[in-house]
């Protein structure tokens, strides 16, 4: 909130700056501030990750199925859907990728 409040006048009176001083040392601070997060080939590489860690989970509760370790059918079938729904949503997502790339690459400069 600009204007005259309790606060900016408590540092107006510590630090003897007026109040746009107040605001300009308010922004510098926060433009040094780093704000990202993690880039977009680090999200990339955690989500093909997940996915693969669901394909090695089902891969492995079928392994435990077909030797007879566990009976639990629709924990399974619950595994396999889940990895398979995860690898279809990563494909669609790396199509729209390199048709977004192929656009871009289609625009004149």
């Amino acid at each position: 909130m600009d204007g005259l409040t309790v606060s900016t006048s408590d540092q107006m009176l510590q630090t003897g700056k007026t109040t746009s001083q107040l605001r300009s040392d308010k922004l510098k601070a926060e433009s040094g501030k780093q704000t990202s997060g993690p880039s977009f080939a680090d999200t990339l590489k955690k989500a093909v990750e997940e996915v693969n860690t669901l394909q090695k989970v089902a891969d492995t509760k079928m392994q435990q199925l077909a030797t007879g370790e566990s009976k639990n059918i629709p924990d399974v079938m619950i595994a396999a859907e889940k990895a398979d729904i995860a690898l279809k949503l990563m494909v669609k997502v790396r199509n729209k990728i390199i048709d977004a790339y192929q656009e871009i690459m289609k625009m004149q400069v």
